[in-house]
């Protein structure tokens, strides 16, 4: 049997299980897809070996972290400086690749017509780099945005009318609002919203977060992030089919 799996603490919001489960079902295959709540990834050379793991998903909060564990990166993840999925190669070495940004990417365009004039990024962890290396791929203006802002970055207090007509899709790539805290949202000036920004939540559990709820109270189009998720999940599958990584 093939054994593959995903990281990251805590995984009770994954449906990433499921889905590997049900394509498994669906083309008869002697596969199995296990979650590991992992704390401390000391823990994961012994995991890989004990469980026999052909391939591995990471989420968070692990995505950056993992890194040093990697024998090599693919030329996409080397950019972006994250990894959310792992293959073992046949001499046992890991090699890293990053399948979130393709996910964001072809969700996005998917979505959004034309696309956008620029874009706000709520946080600053692996999975904004993704989505930044995604709208550079697409040349789409981007700012990052955080509770402390800095050189390069705007803080939420910073966010005005006027950014928001410059910058009118606005990316969580924060885990608030996952659950089970699903009343938890970015600290976004949201009595600001216009029907011409679009709400785009990286959380997928629940299907309506409320950070999308407050796009939805002042007329915005919102997306979540399942279609991104059912993406780089069928990527990652590519990859430890043998393909070379995302192009």
């Amino acid at each position: 049997m093939d054994r593959y799996g995903l990281i990251g603490y805590p995984l009770g919001h994954s449906f990433s299980p499921a889905w590997f489960s049900g394509k498994f079902r669906k083309e008869g295959m002697d596969a199995r897809y296990d979650a590991f709540p992992v704390q401390d990834l000391s823990a994961l050379p012994a995991l890989i070996k004990k469980e026999r793991l052909q391939g591995l998903n990471i989420t968070i909060p692990h995505k950056e972290a993992i890194l040093p564990f990697l024998h090599r990166l693919d030329p996409h993840a080397a950019a972006i400086g994250a990894v959310n999925c792992i293959r073992r190669e046949a001499d046992g070495t890991l090699t890293g690749f990053n399948t979130d940004w393709v996910g964001f990417g072809k969700s996005l365009s998917a979505w959004l017509h034309p696309l956008p004039a620029g874009a706000l990024i709520l946080g600053t962890g692996g999975a904004s780099k993704a989505v930044a290396y995604a709208l550079s791929q697409m040349q789409i203006p981007f700012r990052y945005v955080s509770r402390k802002g800095g050189e390069n970055g705007l803080s939420y207090p910073d966010i005005s009318g006027k950014i928001l007509r410059q910058y009118p899709l606005i990316i969580n790539a924060t885990p608030l609002g996952t659950w089970p805290e699903i009343s938890g949202k970015p600290p976004l000036n949201y009595h600001l919203l216009s029907p011409e920004n679009a709400l785009y939540d990286l959380v997928y559990n629940p299907a309506e977060t409320a950070f999308m709820q407050e796009g939805l109270r002042h007329g915005c189009r919102v997306k979540n992030g399942l279609q991104m998720l059912e993406i780089q999940a069928a990527e990652s599958w590519e990859i430890w089919q043998g393909a070379e990584g995302p192009q």
